[in-house]
């Protein structure tokens, strides 16, 4: 494990998809939603612990989420966490992040990664981001991991390989597709040359920085004006003008749909986004009729199939005739909805604050 090694994690979203056991002020990333004693943003702390020093972890958040982080992660010291005063996406977050590193470290190797993420095959991983550090420190270039896709999932978006490359197992990105309709995903599948996008990155100090410089210098020009006031008493307040500055921008379109020295690290360690509950469901334990109960065994199903259900555990909840829903209770708020219309509950989020107020969401 090197000095020059560092980890940045994103854990400012809202999770709006997984409402209402996700709500705006206590997101999914601070929930144990998979039931394993650990919440999602501990589960991601610990495996990047393992890959960099504890010291080199920052986590970037919204200003409100501040003391959930330091409740969570005790051991992170103050400057280690990073806190927008507003939402902007991901493209100011990163800048932000790594324009501080590069000036504790201008020989710094960075990854960045989602909070909120499920990887099971630990080792796995590690493996590949280590491959990756190898590569941004001896070349100039931004990486991506992608995941070799198992079916024609329309909630990733994926990014196409080259069959050029920098080596046998780092390959060159053509594009990166947003997600796609049923039958472009399946296109995609049987084209072979096709990634999920992890929304996992990594780079160099170095590389990030003139990418930003090149490919989005507006951002660029917002955050270099911090270089001298970084990692010092003057950055919060720096960072809180620079916010309100920023464009709402993803890195992958500020930055990676337009670098030509992208590429990609096809991997597999057991990775879902966890975006949906449907996601969930596909990776939870199923009983024969193929239900998920997570944290709950006062769950009677008769005549029911596929379903997830999610409710408080001293709650005695019988289901009939169900097939293929998601039925969640949390926050004094229960949410019955087929799977194959999840997509909409941020409409549902919507629809149920402007009806019955802020408390509810």
């Amino acid at each position: 494990m090197t000095n020059n090694n560092y980890a940045v994690i994103m854990a400012g979203g809202i999770g709006s998809r997984f409402w209402p056991i996700s709500r705006t002020s206590h997101p999914k990333q601070f929930i144990d939603i998979l039931g394993t004693g650990r919440t999602l943003i501990q589960n991601t702390f610990d495996r990047l612990s393992l890959i960099v020093p504890e010291r080199n972890i920052f986590v970037v958040t919204n200003q409100s989420y501040v003391n959930l982080v330091k409740k969570q992660l005790p051991t992170l010291l103050e400057d280690q966490i990073l806190a927008e005063p507003i939402m902007k996406n991901t493209a100011p977050c990163i800048a932000y992040a790594c324009f501080k590193i590069l000036c504790l470290n201008p020989n710094a190797n960075i990854v960045v990664a989602p909070s909120d993420h499920l990887i099971i095959e630990t080792a796995a991983f590690t493996k590949a981001v280590q491959e990756c550090f190898a590569m941004a420190s001896s070349q100039d270039s931004l990486i991506t991991l992608g995941i070799n896709p198992s079916r024609p999932d329309t909630g990733y978006g994926y990014i196409k390989m080259s069959d050029k490359g920098f080596s046998e197992n780092f390959r060159s990105v053509e594009h990166f597709t947003e997600k796609p309709d049923i039958d472009t995903a399946k296109a995609f599948i049987r084209d072979g040359n096709y990634l999920w996008n992890s929304g996992i990155f990594v780079w160099s100090s170095s590389s990030i920085y003139y990418a930003f410089e090149k490919y989005c210098p507006d951002l660029f020009n917002i955050f270099a004006e911090g270089l001298g006031v970084y990692n010092t008493r003057k950055e919060k307040l720096f960072v809180k003008e620079a916010f309100l500055k920023c464009p709402s921008i993803s890195i992958d379109y500020a930055i990676m749909e337009s670098a030509d020295n992208v590429y990609v690290l096809p991997a597999e360690f057991g990775w879902s986004d966890l975006g949906t509950w449907s996601s969930i469901y596909g990776i939870a334990e199923k009983d024969v009729s193929g239900n998920a109960t997570i944290k709950s065994d006062k769950i009677l199903m008769y005549e029911s199939s596929n379903c997830i259900v999610n409710v408080p555990g001293d709650k005695l909840v019988i289901l009939s005739q169900l097939n293929d829903y998601i039925v969640v209770e949390s926050n004094n708020t229960l949410l019955i909805c087929p799977k194959g219309q999840e997509q909409e509950v941020k409409q549902f989020v919507f629809d149920v604050k402007n009806r019955f107020g802020v408390e509810y969401v």
